[in-house]
């Protein structure tokens, strides 16, 4: 994940979530300290994030119709889910992403 994708994915979170994401809760959502972790973010909106936080965000970018469901989480493609119920269950899906944003966010 480059700088340009995290600024990218602030704004997809930002939009799936209804409010716009400071640096300081981006921090949150990647659960850096509250005192430094805004100026981490702003530093990796340049350079990019460690992998394993650009892993975590992944993750949390389900909640943005803009992204896709990672394979190991699509349990909604499988033979055993009706393709009519597959957009709704979709939906569900990213709406409990969405809940867990805006639970991390307090």
């Amino acid at each position: 994940m480059t700088g340009h994708d995290l600024k990218r994915l602030r704004q997809d979170i930002a939009d799936a979530i209804g409010r716009p994401l400071s640096a300081a809760d981006m921090a949150k959502l990647c659960g850096l300290a509250e005192d430094t972790g805004a100026n981490t973010i702003r530093k990796w909106e340049v350079t990019g994030p460690s992998k394993q936080i650009a892993e975590q965000l992944r993750v949390l970018a389900m909640a943005s119709d803009r992204h896709p469901i990672l394979d190991n989480f699509n349990i909604f493609d499988r033979h055993t889910v009706p393709e009519t119920e597959r957009p709704a269950r979709r939906e569900a899906f990213r709406e409990q992403m969405r809940d867990e944003v805006r639970r991390r966010l307090g």
